[in-house]
């Protein structure tokens, strides 16, 4: 439910009349006008407060208004904001590093976005001169028209084909990929766990399974780590927890919790894949500038200095404890890691149950009929998830479209 659906005030009516008068349509209408943040909290603009179980999908890790965040942004910011890629500042150089001894990678390229990563990965693959790229079928990799080839949504992609060439999508299965494969193909992207489409798990092996296979073919694996990376699913980045010790890919697409709201993006390479790229291959005015590289080496310092990444697979353990123990009939299923979790529904009602949750003041999110994705913020404890509990007990006790009472 949206503004327009749901009862607004006179304060949210006038938001919504600007918004529709000047954003782009391609926005869709806002579910509140938000003010101010602090911790796991916001609050609309008449004031009513949200317990935020979405955290900026997956952005904020340390949730809204960190002291630690806004310090690092200030101070920055008083001194050198941007400088283009010119020059390297002392920020972009110490992130960088934080990022290569953390996923143990050799070199990192800076964007702005999820997107840019990923189109730094097509370009980067096909740098390796064969011509085929193969993705998952309802995997999602952004929406500019690159990142959009590789997303395996028809209905994102269709309005604007033909797209990038060459690329193929396949189911997530072993099968699958030993019948796609083969010398033409330059890389394998995938999303460790599919954010997107509502908290999807791969084939118990699959990344296993998946380096090998590449490796045997000499095929860049690419992970997209935008949404499981920084922490979220309890290991620093999803693929240290699905490859074997010692195992690395060949890139990781990072962004979103790195700098925890700050706008930023990387593209981190291992071994071969980090001589790929030449002076004069790619580039970005914004990427790597010294405001963006000094939040996330602030947000990325706090995880460490916290224990935030053990507190997400604490907590997240503890949030899927207390999802089952509702007993909903509605709950079908709890898919994903730490605190990065989708719950199945038996009926498609799941933007009514988060339209309910909303109206209670809790935000998580329908990633579509029959999924409701969870991701707040690493800093989370007992009175989150008690109060999680709660009004998500209520938003499931959704009338049964078959209930004699549910149409009153």
């Amino acid at each position: 439910m949206n503004l327009e659906t749901r009862g607004s005030s006179s304060g949210e009516a006038a938001y919504r009349d600007r918004f529709a008068t000047v954003m782009m349509r391609s926005a869709p209408t806002p579910l509140a006008v938000l003010a101010r943040g602090e911790g796991a909290r916001v609050w609309d603009v008449d004031g009513k407060d949200y317990l935020d179980f979405l955290a900026g999908i997956a952005v904020n890790s340390l949730g809204h208004a960190h002291p630690v965040f806004v310090e690092a942004v200030a101070r920055q910011a008083s001194t050198l904001a941007h400088v283009s890629n010119y020059f390297a500042t002392e920020p972009q150089l110490e992130l960088a590093e934080r990022l290569t001894r953390l996923t143990g990678g050799d070199r990192v390229f800076f964007g702005n976005s999820g997107a840019e990563a990923i189109e730094a990965a097509i370009k980067l693959a096909r740098l390796t001169g064969r011509p085929r790229i193969l993705a998952l079928e309802n995997s999602f990799h952004g929406r500019t028209t690159g990142s959009l080839a590789l997303t395996g949504k028809p209905a994102l992609r269709d309005p604007f084909l033909p797209l990038l060439p060459g690329v193929k999508h396949i189911d997530s299965t072993i099968e699958a990929l030993e019948a796609a494969i083969g010398p033409d193909v330059a890389a394998l992207v995938v999303e460790p766990i599919k954010g997107e489409a509502g908290v999807v798990e791969l084939p118990a092996g699959y990344l296993a399974a998946a380096r090998e296979l590449t490796r045997r073919h000499g095929v860049l694996l690419i992970l997209d780590e935008i949404q499981t990376g920084a922490g979220r699913t309890g290991d620093w980045f999803a693929y240290q927890h699905d490859l074997p010790a010692g195992d690395l890919p060949d890139a990781v697409a990072l962004a979103k919790g790195i700098g925890g709201g700050f706008p930023i993006g990387a593209l981190v390479t291992f071994g071969a894949a980090s001589d790929l790229f030449r002076a004069g291959h790619h580039g970005s005015t914004f990427g790597g500038n010294p405001l963006a590289t000094a939040t996330a080496n602030a947000v990325l310092g706090e995880i460490e200095r916290a224990g935030l990444v053990e507190n997400a697979r604490v907590r997240g353990n503890e949030l899927r404890a207390h999802i089952l123990a509702l007993r909903s009939p509605l709950i079908t299923d709890i898919q994903g890691r730490g605190l990065l979790l989708g719950v199945g529904l038996a009926e498609p009602i799941a933007p009514t149950v988060a339209s309910r949750a909303l109206d209670a003041g809790l935000i998580i999110n329908a990633a579509n009929e029959h999924r409701i994705r969870l991701a707040p913020p690493l800093i989370i404890g007992e009175q989150e998830l008690a109060e999680f509990t709660r009004k998500f007990q209520h938003a499931l006790d959704v009338p049964h479209p078959t209930d004699p009472g549910a149409h009153r």
